[in-house]
């Protein structure tokens, strides 16, 4: 049995497994956040840099996307130039094709005859000579020109393509480094809220282990100074564990107090507890949500003691009660009891 109401000791005590985190584990926990903090941050400044360089090639992409459009307007008028070339070019060699198919069977000694004066006669046989030797000119002129409108257009579209591959993939990776920045600067945030957090309940944890000091400290004084009372909280009472041991006057709460049936044990080990306040007679492990940690209670059978500590098992109406060995602790038991809380 003897091993048994250790093992209930053990479990009773767990300063630092309790519901509400110790000063030590807050620290060490800021000290994280941190640290992850400063990645994050470092973290934001390659993205930074990473975004600026991804917003210079946007602009480089849509600076050559309006280039290529002024060209396309150009190259469009050159097009239309070029199809009205195209249509004079036509009807000129049409007209030449006539003029041919008119004097294909016309000689040179039929021009001379034909004409009214030599003079005549040689400006016809020019005119006719020159037709003849244009009309594979013409000919060329408008199949290369056909051919060079198609290769520019061809080449205009391939670019235009290109660059808008480019486009949507460089706004892409503007919109993904975007929200990864985003993303980062709100982690850096709650990482931010949760170091206020932690700080807040360091300095309330200080100040409650300040102010279950000064009670310990008036709690012994008045203990000191009252010889009747310095029976009762400078020394523990033992009784079995079956017996009740009821004190009346004891557990009449104070006026805006109140009174609570809870379970209560004992434990017995040394060190400090998690608000910080060393382990001692009159401190008591509580759960907070039930009795906040400071509170003054009176214990039938124990005394006034301080809610200073929480434990893993300690939860809900249940307390354990510091005692100065393990056969203190084992003589207290486990029982029932109503206390004060005030």
């Amino acid at each position: 049995m003897g091993a048994a109401m250790a093992c209930v000791c053990l479990l009773a005590i767990a300063p630092a497994s309790g519901s509400r985190p110790s000063v030590g584990g807050l620290r060490a926990d800021n000290a994280n956040l941190a640290s992850k903090s400063r990645a994050a941050v470092l973290e934001l400044y390659s993205l930074d840099t990473q975004l600026t360089n991804a917003h210079g090639r946007l602009i480089s992409v849509e600076d050559q996307t309006a280039t290529l459009r002024a060209e396309r307007g150009t190259l469009t008028q050159e097009i239309g130039a070029a199809r009205l070339d195209a249509r004079l070019s036509r009807h000129r060699l049409a007209s030449r094709l006539r003029f041919i198919y008119e004097h294909r069977d016309t000689s040179s000694l039929d021009v001379v005859m034909g004409a009214h004066s030599l003079e005549e006669a040689m400006t016809q046989l020019d005119d006719y000579n020159r037709v003849a030797a244009s009309n594979a000119d013409v000919l060329t002129q408008v199949l290369s020109s056909r051919r060079s409108l198609s290769r520019l257009s061809r080449d205009l579209a391939d670019r235009e393509r290109m660059l808008a591959r480019s486009l949507a993939s460089t706004s892409a990776q503007v919109s993904q480094l975007e929200e990864l920045a985003a993303s980062r600067t709100a982690y850096v945030a709650e990482l931010s809220r949760q170091q206020s957090s932690n700080a807040a309940q360091i300095a309330q944890l200080s100040a409650i282990a300040q102010a279950a000091d000064v009670r310990s400290q008036l709690l012994a004084a008045t203990a000191a100074s009252t010889p009747g009372a310095a029976a009762t909280t400078a020394a523990p009472v033992f009784v079995s564990a079956t017996i009740q041991a009821p004190v009346t006057a004891a557990t009449t709460p104070a006026p805006g107090g109140h009174t609570l049936t809870v379970t209560a044990t004992g434990y017995d080990l040394a060190g400090h507890t998690s608000t910080g306040v060393p382990a001692g007679w009159g401190i008591a492990a509580v759960d907070p949500s039930v009795i906040p940690l400071g509170t003054r209670i009176v214990i039938p059978g124990y005394g006034v003691a301080i809610a200073a500590d929480t434990g893993g098992s300690i939860v809900g109406s249940s307390i354990d009660l510091w005692f100065p060995s393990a056969a203190q602790a084992y003589a207290w038991g486990r029982r029932t009891v109503t206390i004060a809380v005030n």
